[in-house]
């Protein structure tokens, strides 16, 4: 009980108010993953998708940070979750797989709120064993997932097309993250890809790792890490996981012939050397989501249910505005072209990996078609 008490008394000391004036109640909740909320990463991007249909609809919102940031653990995110309710939440708008257990906690025992699980899945009202959903489909829960293997693939196909011949990625989740695998799987395929277009002779270099980012924070260690692929002579490193971008662009320093590839959002503000990101439509997505519930359609479209969101919602891609876009000789036509090649259809990176991608023998297996590239996991 005195944990929890600190707990809620953390959350709430740290809260900052996002709306229109001073308002008892807050019916448009964003609860936060871990870290940091303008993280320039996947909570910043939820929390102004929400911001702004709420500002456009003048309607009242707040966003409720978890206590203890990147440590936060379920009963930090359940005492975040009761004070939105407490505190007038209609719908509660939450990014991140770790928020299931406390989603599920706090949906079941409010039947009347409704919950938006960004990076998530349908949620039941219990679970297996080994934490699995196996029990009744909470009604008042939806999900938005993405096919992150195509915005890694786009971010991949350009670098190898921009000429970039030593590769790397480091993503969040230390190879648990479902999101973060299908990105590190799709940036693979897309290099591949790429550099069978190009028709290099030389196979490409390319890194993964997962070894310093289950927290998805910056850290010293990522930071050396990263510091050392560069000096080892690896080019441009794919930062797949919020707050981590900040190790890799103090990696970067100076360095003016090293570079970086962003995600979730358009990172580019975080550092000149931040060629592209690979982004998500979150901004869009989460609108789209709070546009179906006002309109009417929970029952219909969204409750208990999950949107899977692609390039043919126009929800993976990569910015294009001109001081987001910085590839050397790659082009935005280039880009629109295979682009539209994924959202139609025609080119389909696949999305399916298993538990053990952090695994250098799974690596090895299923890399060992390409033969315009070498992967090597840095564990």
């Amino acid at each position: 009980m005195k944990k929890s008490l600190v707990s809620l008394l953390a959350v709430a000391s740290i809260f900052a108010l996002a709306g229109c004036g001073e308002k008892s109640t807050y019916e448009i909740a964003v609860v936060t993953d871990v870290g940091s909320l303008m993280d320039g990463g996947f909570n910043q991007g939820t929390y102004e998708g929400a911001k702004d249909y709420a500002e456009a609809n003048k309607l009242s919102y707040k966003y409720y940070q978890p206590a203890n940031g990147s440590t936060a653990n379920d009963n930090d995110r359940i005492a975040a979750y009761n004070l939105a309710v407490q505190n007038g939440a209609k719908v509660i708008v939450a990014p991140g797989y770790l928020q299931a257990a406390a989603m599920r906690t706090v949906a079941k025992a409010h039947s009347d709120v409704k919950f938006v699980f960004v990076d998530g899945w349908s949620l039941t009202d219990s679970v297996n064993d080994k934490g699995v959903d196996n029990g009744t489909v909470l009604s008042n829960v939806t999900a938005i997932t993405y096919k992150e293997q195509e915005a890694g693939y786009f971010a991949g196909y350009g670098a190898a097309m921009d000429g970039f011949t030593k590769l790397g990625g480091t993503f969040g989740g230390g190879g648990t993250n479902p999101a973060c695998e299908r990105y590190a799987w799709g940036y693979v395929q897309g290099i591949e890809a790429g550099a069978q277009e190009k028709g290099v002779t030389t196979p490409l270099e390319v890194k993964i790792s997962y070894k310093y980012s289950s927290a998805f924070s910056a850290s010293t260690e990522l930071q050396t890490q990263i510091s050392g692929w560069y000096t080892s002579g690896t080019e441009v490193v794919f930062s797949c996981g919020g707050s981590m971008i900040n190790s890799v662009v103090a990696a970067v320093g100076s360095q003016t012939n090293k570079y970086i590839i962003g995600v979730d959002v358009d990172q580019a503000s975080l550092s000149k050397q931040v060629i592209t990101s690979a982004t998500k439509g979150l901004n869009a997505s989460v609108q789209k989501i709070l546009g179906q519930y006002y309109g009417g359609s929970w029952d219909s479209t969204l409750g208990g249910k999950n949107q899977n969101l692609g390039a043919s919602d126009n929800a993976t891609g990569l910015p294009t505005d001109t001081d987001s876009w910085r590839f050397r000789t790659w082009t935005t036509a280039q880009y629109n072209t295979i682009f539209k090649a994924v959202q139609d259809g025609t080119v389909v990176p696949d999305g399916t990996v298993p538990s053990d991608i952090n695994d250098a023998a799974w690596w090895a297996t299923n890399t060992a078609s390409m033969t315009h590239i070498k992967v090597t996991l840095d564990k």
